[in-house]
């Protein structure tokens, strides 16, 4: 009997790489909340737009760029999620307050009181240094440049396979971060604390870089968790497992970074710790993921060629 044509869902199914299911499947959480819990609905109509738009980007993607050689293909065949974060993370803004109505910092700022007798960030207020504010800011702003930096020399040194894991943890990472954005609203202590501060943040260089972008990129209510120290972890571990002691700079920039968003006010200490938690176990899942991924694909073909070897031979 003739074997039936595959349908085009079936074979783009079957098609999909690992940040092809997260993209698609968060996307669709997105349309979901959007269409049952954000209102107006008139309102939204930009973000449902945008994730049924990436979906229907992502069906094409995967069908029509299927085993195409030409490297700009590949490139965005590859890369795709990254191009797109960036809407993906403004759009996640929009729904901040479907289903908290209110900033929920009180709690957070609670419990790093009771943790550290006094909040943090209000400490830091009058012990304020310009070169230690420097130095923090430019940490801080080299993480615009480490996600574009890292996946363009994993792609021209035509790592796909490293590509690949580097932009599943990075699709995990982000993700898992902008619906936490959605559940538990943070603004983050630069507003929450602002009227308990008594010292201005300065610098000549970097701090107003950061400050430039923050006030022109950055929605008000994501502070919980920081993806910014999520994302940069997953890179230095990448960089590290693809350029090992070449790549041991992002250390000292990494943990700057991470003493960055505290000390610039960006964040508090607890958005930080959740951040660490989420891009060292979005790294994890990754790797462990693509190891039983081969190890099943390695068995599958141990199992082709005995089957092979069989009908080969003359005992059947």
């Amino acid at each position: 009997m003739k074997k039936s044509k595959p349908h085009l869902f079936e074979t783009v199914f079957h098609r999909l790489l690992p940040f092809d299911h997260m993209t698609l499947v968060y996307c669709w959480i997105i349309v979901i909340l959007t269409v049952g819990f954000a209102r107006p609905i008139g309102d939204f109509v930009s973000v449902l737009l945008f994730h049924l738009g990436v979906i229907a980007l992502v069906i094409l993607l995967v069908q029509y760029a299927h085993s195409r050689t030409s490297r700009p293909i590949v490139f965005f065949r590859l890369l795709y999620p990254v191009i797109l974060m960036t809407l993906f993370y403004t759009t996640s803004g929009k729904l901040v307050h479907i289903f908290i109505p209110e900033f929920l910092d009180y709690q957070v700022v609670a419990l790093e009181k009771q943790i550290f007798g006094a909040s943090p960030t209000i400490w830091l207020d009058g012990n304020l240094n310009v070169y230690v504010t420097e130095i923090l800011s430019a940490s801080y702003f080299s993480y615009y440049f480490m996600i574009p930096g890292l996946s363009l020399l994993l792609f021209f040194k035509r790592r796909d396979s490293e590509t690949k894991r580097f932009v599943t943890a990075s699709c995990v990472t982000f993700f898992i971060s902008y619906l936490i954005f959605i559940a538990y609203p943070i603004e983050g202590p630069r507003h929450y604390l602002a009227a308990d501060y008594q010292n201005v943040i300065t610098g000549p260089i970097f701090r107003p870089l950061v400050d430039m972008v923050i006030n022109n990129a950055a929605f008000h209510g994501g502070a919980m968790p920081s993806s910014h120290i999520a994302e940069a972890l997953v890179v230095m571990f990448f960089a590290i497992r693809n350029y090992g002691r070449k790549a041991w700079f992002l250390i000292p920039i990494v943990t700057g970074l991470a003493l960055g968003t505290v000390w610039g006010r960006f964040h508090y200490i607890t958005d930080v710790i959740v951040g660490i938690a989420i891009g060292c176990l979005a790294t994890w899942l990754t790797l462990i993921f693509y190891a039983i991924e081969k190890e099943s694909a390695r068995e599958r073909r141990r199992a082709d060629t005995t089957i092979k070897d069989i009908y080969a031979s003359n005992d059947i």
